[in-house]
């Protein structure tokens, strides 16, 4: 578990990203790659990914340079996703070619200790060899991410509407209180599930605030940098819906997602298309997680509309469907009352 210690200029200091940080995309992205968990989630990315990555000739690229650097471990060297990413792909790129040599060395050696470096890594704190990385990670940025990259901004846009609404009903804090399944807010301290084999850290803020980054290709737990010293940063999961085979996994604080109650209530279907709505998704989205057709997800959709727990805009091409505060407090009461939250 990592637990992260707010003071009060923290909680002051706590801003959640407008959009997502391309090179913590790239990362998660070939974590999926990497995994069968969740993958339901992402069929339609996995099967048009691995057609980019053929057709584009870029399969020796993934296979012997980005998988072997970006292990779905509980360690990858941090100066690969910097913090000013967030300002776009270009600022992250920058941020990496100025990467100090020795703080390279430093982390391909963590990295090698920790689960096994490929024996090239340390050339990479060369400048030619990491000017020509940076253009292997924009190819496989531009084949595999771009692609998906209104979806994506889609949902962080949705993500941001729901979380605003939890700090107009309580604050910064109420907001982290609303972060679950992965987090549990217990003042000042907000509880990470981290993956069961590390082991438990504290960050202390001091201070510098928190920026909570939500990840679209991001699966499970939360992830912050592991060097205490750089600006804190959380990049957490949106909320796919876990089937069966994730649901105990992807519930560590004891809530089931959707809860029992919502399940008996309304349904098994209505019940995913609602918990999946609450990160916001398109009736594509939902039949997906409901694993229904298309008409089926809209009619199930109707039917919450009509009941007021969903509203429905359009987005481009494409319809979203998110939260309203009748939906969300429906939602937040069936996980309190599962996990025991008073």
């Amino acid at each position: 578990m990592l637990r992260i210690h707010f003071g009060d200029a923290d909680l002051g200091r706590t801003r959640i990203a407008a959009a997502p940080d391309p090179l913590w995309e790239i990362a998660s992205s070939l974590h999926r790659l990497q995994s069968r968990r969740g993958r339901w989630a992402y069929a339609g990315w996995y099967r048009t990914a691995r057609q980019q990555i053929r057709d584009k000739g870029l399969t020796p690229l993934v296979r012997g340079v980005l998988l072997p650097l970006y292990p779905r471990a509980e360690y990858f060297p941090d100066f690969l996703t910097p913090v000013n990413a967030m300002d776009g792909l270009d600022a992250g790129m920058e941020s990496i070619l100025a990467t100090p040599p020795e703080r390279i060395l430093e982390e391909v050696s963590i990295l090698d200790r920790t689960v096994g470096a490929p024996s090239w890594a340390a050339r990479l704190a060369e400048p030619v060899v990491r000017k020509e990385f940076t253009g292997m990670l924009r190819a496989y940025h531009e084949a595999v991410v771009v692609p998906h990259r209104e979806t994506v901004q889609a949902r962080i846009e949705a993500e941001r509407a729901v979380r605003s609404r939890g700090i107009l009903d309580g604050g910064v804090e109420g907001m982290l209180a609303g972060l679950g399944p992965m987090m549990r807010w217990r003042p000042p301290v907000l509880e990470v599930a981290y993956p069961t084999q590390a082991e438990d850290r504290d960050l202390h803020l001091n201070g510098r605030g928190l920026t909570l980054v939500p990840s679209y290709f991001n699966w499970g737990e939360p992830v912050a940098f592991a060097d205490p010293e750089l600006p804190p940063v959380l990049w957490y999961s949106l909320l796919h819906e876990p089937d069966a085979r994730d649901a105990a996994q992807l519930s560590p604080f004891g809530v089931e997602a959707p809860a029992k109650s919502l399940t008996t209530l309304l349904g098994r279907a209505r019940a995913v298309a609602l918990y999946a709505a609450s990160a916001g998704a398109t009736t594509g989205e939902l039949a997906r997680a409901a694993g229904v057709s298309a008409s089926a997800a809209s009619r199930h959709a109707t039917a919450l509309r009509d009941a007021g727990l969903i509203t429905t805009t359009r987005h481009g091409p494409s319809v979203l469907h998110t939260l309203t505060p009748l939906g969300a407090s429906m939602l937040r009461e069936a996980q309190r009352r599962v996990g025991g939250t008073p």
